[in-house]
């Protein structure tokens, strides 16, 4: 194989890596028909969110931290 042979190789291969990488991403997001299913109670990130406020303000309190789960407050545990 000469030289030229080996570099057309390998930007034929390279041509074709590109391609199959950038066409991976050409699908994402969530079709209007899989939306009533991500609609669910049992989807949801959260699907009890008085139990998980409950469990994290005893956590914050316990660890005398609080914030980062998007309020804030201080290290006392009593917000």
């Amino acid at each position: 194989m000469t030289y030229i042979q080996k570099n057309n190789r390998l930007i034929k291969l390279t041509i074709c890596v590109l391609v199959v990488g950038l066409s991976g991403c050409s699908t994402l997001g969530v079709q209007p028909w899989q939306r009533d299913l991500l609609a669910k109670k049992e989807m949801a990130l959260n699907s009890a969110p008085l139990d998980s406020a409950l469990d994290d303000h005893i956590y914050f309190s316990k660890e005398a931290s609080s914030g980062g789960r998007s309020f804030g407050g201080g290290g006392c545990g009593c917000n």
